[in-house]
């Protein structure tokens, strides 16, 4: 089934398998495509489950007559329970692993999901909505951290962007999905639909899902679940029963998880720095997301505008994102900064400089591409500096902290727009935002730069020893 790679590891010590060489040697055959494909249609479910609550609201809210801070509160329960979910399932997943945990959350959302179609009032809906959360933000940081532990440096911006594209494409199709569903079966309908596909998805993986060779390596677990995947990846390559697998580019200790962990080392400045970018950039996406359709109307555009403007902003943002990911691979973080030196620019031409109506939507549009680009781009980094050992509680800390500035964003757009402040002024407030992104984003990339550096001169050294000691006679 694998593609037929040529990956020479002869010249490697029987007794020693380095698992990184292996990884970084493999090109995109059938087995990382099949991976990022299952990670695709993963996300894609975890992004409609997500948004579906968005599109049941107006019918729910009339049968139980909530009122908007009901709907609110339910709304902002459901990122809370998202922010506790990273924590947690990315603790589980370095416990137990990538695949159970995985596994796990898809089919437990699936369940929780189609249990909205037992709700029956403003509290039972309160209460799923915190819960149904939690597999739902733990899922996004697990996936990422599978896909960066089999993809050579070369492809892991591009692959976890690639992957994200399933989820703002399932968050875009609730809304067709709850159009073609609610007339006919109800509101209830969509939960029950999204939930059961979530849980046949939970299935397929069940079968197909293979574990992190780095995460079994790094923790010193069985060489018999590792020679399998290790033939599939490098071309059927013979591995001796003997066998040991190590991760060269890690430092394998296998230590139990503990906060401090994250800033050991150059940690200690690249995670601040990381969660700092990663809230900053939350705040402006949801800022956007949530209030382009009011803001555009007190700028007298009609509602069908703003509501272009809107979709623009995400569809610009996939955009953005893809044509970031290739950068990302070639010259690490540091080519992420682009993105919100752009979009603050932007965002102060957007406030300062005059301009016609359909000129005013391009620049929007622009700075959507801009915007939400750099917000893929942050996706895209955060699990790549921890090692296999704690990957998956790195990305979950990092998503998870940045929901900080998901639940502000929505808030800090309603107090600024009930002031007096000019409309056109909020512009240059959010424009704060990806000016701290920028400033974040280029330090770590600088020190990404130095990182990469050793890690090729490392990779280089360890090559000729190599070709040294094969050369030795007898």
């Amino acid at each position: 089934m694998a593609e037929r790679n040529t990956i020479d590891v002869s010249a490697i010590d029987i007794s020693a398998i380095d698992i990184s060489a292996i990884i970084e040697q493999q090109k995109l055959g059938r087995f990382l495509i099949g991976l990022v494909l299952v990670s695709w249609i993963i996300t894609f479910f975890d992004g409609l489950d997500s948004n579906l609550i968005s599109f049941a609201a107006p019918y729910f809210g009339a049968q139980y007559h909530l009122s908007k801070i009901q709907l609110g509160n339910i709304f902002s329960m459901g990122l809370f329970g998202t922010m506790v979910g990273g924590f947690a399932l990315g603790y589980f997943g370095d416990r137990i692993g990538r695949r159970p945990a995985v596994i796990f959350a898809t089919a437990l959302f699936g369940i929780l999901t189609m249990c909205f179609a037992l709700a029956n009032s403003y509290w039972s809906l309160l209460s799923l909505r915190f819960i149904d959360g939690l597999p739902l933000g733990g899922m996004l940081p697990l996936a990422w951290a599978l896909n960066i532990e089999y993809a050579p440096k070369r492809y892991r911006a591009t692959i976890v962007t690639v992957i994200m594209m399933g989820y703002s494409l399932g968050t875009a199709l609730g809304g067709p999905i709850a159009i073609w569903l609610i007339p006919k079966f109800g509101w209830k309908s969509v939960f029950i639909f999204g939930g059961a596909f979530s849980l046949i998805c939970a299935g397929v993986l069940f079968v197909i899902l293979p574990e992190s060779i780095r995460f079994l390596a790094s923790k010193g677990l069985g060489a018999d679940r590792i020679a399998p995947i290790v033939r599939r990846i490098a071309s059927g390559q013979s591995v001796p029963a003997a066998a040991r697998f190590v991760v060269s580019d890690e430092n394998q200790q296998n230590k139990d998880f503990k906060p401090s962990l994250l800033f050991r080392g150059e940690l200690r400045l690249i995670t601040p720095l990381i969660w700092i970018a990663y809230i900053a950039s939350s705040l402006a996406v949801f800022f956007i997301v949530n209030w382009t359709p009011v803001v555009f109307e007190a700028l007298k555009y009609s509602r069908k505008e703003a509501a272009a403007a809107a979709s623009l902003y995400s569809a610009m943002g996939a955009v953005g994102g893809l044509l970031l990911m290739r950068f990302t691979d070639k010259r690490g973080a540091i080519a992420i900064t682009i993105m919100p030196i752009m979009t603050a620019l932007l965002l102060l031409t957007a406030t300062f400089v005059g301009m016609g109506h359909i000129a005013f939507l391009v620049l929007s549009a622009a700075t959507g591409g801009f915007l939400i680009g750099g917000h893929f781009g942050m996706h895209s980094i955060c699990g790549i500096f921890y090692p296999s050992a704690y990957r998956a509680n790195g990305a979950g800390w990092a998503t998870s902290i940045a929901k900080i500035g998901s639940v502000a964003g929505p808030i800090l757009g309603g107090i600024v727009l009930s002031t007096t402040l000019p409309v056109r002024d909020v512009f240059a407030v959010l424009a704060v935002c990806p000016a701290v992104m920028a400033v974040c984003i280029y330090i770590v990339g600088r020190m990404h730069r130095r990182i990469l550096g050793r890690e090729a001169l490392a990779a280089t050294e360890s090559a000729d020893g190599l070709l040294i000691a094969a050369q030795q006679p007898g």
